[in-house]
């Protein structure tokens, strides 16, 4: 259980299940199904990559979305202070898109943060629509120093960073 499905980026319009998407805290045994999810966005440009020593540090920030024993989405709540979270390394198996599974994974961390008491949560997108639909702003990087001065800083696409900045207020 937890094995990355071979299947995983594969064309084609992927296995079917009847399974009900199962969303959950990820375990020790989710960290290579997690990193091979991580491995293909990254290798497109759309993420920066994570080593698997950094996904085990920094497991605990991280949730799955499980169908019939393979993780298939991916997302993590980074908390910065104790007034904001972000939105991190959201991923959907491509196999898996178009079945409102990103937005599961966002109303889930949604729901962590809430419950640990944030008060605001972002992300960096290159889809401000799809946070648009679940009720988050357009702000300028400028209002996020949190984000920026501790993580932003230490990216090679600081100067030049193509990622808009997404909020939502969970007052």
């Amino acid at each position: 259980m937890h094995q990355p499905d071979p299947t995983f980026g594969a064309s084609g319009p992927g296995p079917a299940s009847t399974d009900a998407p199962n969303v959950r805290a990820a375990a020790i045994a989710d960290v290579p199904a997690i990193h091979h999810l991580l491995e293909i966005y990254a290798s497109k440009g759309n993420l920066l990559p994570r080593t698997m020593s950094e996904l085990y540090r920094h497991l605990r920030d991280f949730f799955v979305i499980e169908i019939g024993g393979h993780v298939v989405a991916i997302g993590a709540l980074e908390i910065f202070t104790e007034d904001l979270g972000e939105v991190r390394s959201l991923v959907v198996d491509a196999n898996y898109e178009r079945r409102g599974l990103g937005r599961l994974m966002v109303e889930r961390i949604i729901t962590e943060a809430r419950k640990i008491g944030l008060r605001r949560v972002m992300a960096l997108t290159y889809v401000p629509e799809f946070f648009h639909r679940l009720g988050f702003k357009t702000v300028s990087m400028g209002s996020l120093p949190e984000k920026v001065w501790s993580v932003c800083v230490k990216c090679y696409k600081y100067n030049n960073c193509d990622e808009i900045a997404v909020l939502i207020e969970l007052r």
